[in-house]
């Protein structure tokens, strides 16, 4: 791979310091070594999985595959936003359920930020559907969240079975998700215009690129959703779109590519969480979460995974909160699950998906009114929340 000159961003050194605070609590024994091990050893499948979705989606994207898509689905919907809508709000879903919701956030966006321009149509409507479809579409499978990852392990369900359990919530939360974008952004008085000017197609590119990469992803699709271990799955989808850039474009194969930070974060807040929750994390989360089971205690669950979300950030409220749900109880667990996946989009620290998020409007000179911003997320949580516990207690 070429070199890259490293320039490190703000993140970048929160994500290091995050580690650095971790590798300091076993050093000086906050954290017991074996308990630091044991926590390594169990997101290490994850980080393996991490690693290789990220690296499939970005040489997907550097294919064209994203841009060719959106494109396509801006000519579709003829210049009609109502139908726009509903194909933006389904590729983000898309993209989010099978790809992982950092995907969304940090290629989706840029691909449709792009396409705002091109098309005369409002940046923020787009932006807005990318982040919160990343956060609220991130239910359905294992592979579209982290947390997922881990819930599953804990309750022991295959990919199928998980997909039984959540799919009703899911359609809850992305039914919900679309009701509230069209209001907050996408209807007449909040886009501005009353029809958009369809693009022309956006360029293939390299043919063979193009093709290697679309059949790879729809390749690891089919292998997750036959049960192929996830990490494995990624890992040979992966390998198969590198070799191609390879042998057709050689240049795009820079170490940048490699996703260090998420790694570097992910695993930092592996070893920090737990030394927090030795020293009063869990004994407030176990206030928060409570003892009852039943319906109450589900939303009680629910609404704790998401009010730590919004102040500390999605990962480490999962992983507070799943130390203290008993084992057996399930359905409490996937509460908890639902509250840290479609809780987390009041605040820009609430997932590492908004996280980036935000990053990228920067870059695209997208202004996001931060007061609008939190006050239309407290909406969509507590309603999406609301509708997604009903539908899992429902279908229970």
């Amino acid at each position: 791979m070429a070199r890259v000159k490293w320039r490190p961003s703000v993140l970048d050194w929160v994500r290091i310091g995050v580690l650095a605070t971790g590798l300091l609590c076993v050093a000086t024994g906050l954290l017991p070594a074996a308990e630091a091990s044991a926590n390594v050893r169990r997101i290490g499948p994850l980080l393996l999985f991490l690693a290789a979705v990220i690296i499939l989606a970005e040489l997907t994207k550097e294919a064209n595959v994203f841009d060719v898509l959106a494109g396509r689905l801006a000519i579709i919907g003829r210049g009609n936003y109502a139908a726009l809508f509903v194909l933006c709000t389904a590729f983000a879903s898309f993209v989010t359920i099978f790809l992982n919701l950092d995907t969304t956030a940090v290629l989706l966006t840029p691909v449709m930020l792009a396409l705002a321009p091109r098309a005369r149509i409002a940046a923020l409507p787009l932006a807005m559907t990318t982040i919160w479809l990343a956060n609220t579409a991130s239910l359905l499978l294992p592979v579209s969240n982290l947390t997922n990852l881990l819930a599953m392990g804990r309750v022991g369900l295959s990919t199928q079975d998980f997909a039984a359990r959540m799919w009703a919530p899911q359609a809850a939360s992305i039914a919900v998700t679309m009701l509230l974008l069209w209001i907050f952004y996408w209807r007449r008085g909040e886009r501005g215009e009353d029809r958009y000017v369809p693009p022309p197609p956006a360029p293939v590119g390299d043919p063979v690129l193009f093709g290697v990469a679309a059949g790879a992803c729809l390749l690891f699709i089919a292998a997750i959703l036959a049960g192929v271990q996830i990490g494995v799955a990624a890992a040979v989808a992966a390998v198969i779109v590198i070799a191609a850039f390879a042998w057709r474009d050689p240049s795009k194969l820079t170490w940048a590519l490699f996703p260090w930070q998420l790694l570097v974060f992910v695993t930092g807040l592996f070893l920090v969480v737990p030394t927090l929750s030795r020293y009063g994390l869990s004994d407030l989360m176990r206030g928060l979460i409570g003892d009852g089971g039943g319906a109450l205690g589900d939303y009680r669950a629910a609404a704790a995974g998401a009010g730590l979300s919004n102040v500390v950030n999605n990962l480490p409220a999962y992983a507070a909160g799943e130390a203290v749900v008993p084992s057996g109880d399930h359905r409490r667990l996937l509460s908890l699950l639902i509250g840290t996946n479609v809780g987390p989009v009041i605040t820009p620290w609430a997932s590492l998906a908004t996280l980036l998020w935000f990053e990228w409007c920067r870059r695209r000179g997208v202004r996001v009114p931060m007061l609008k911003f939190v006050l239309t997320g407290v909406c969509l949580a507590v309603t999406g929340l609301a509708a997604t516990i009903g539908a899992l207690l429902l279908t229970s």
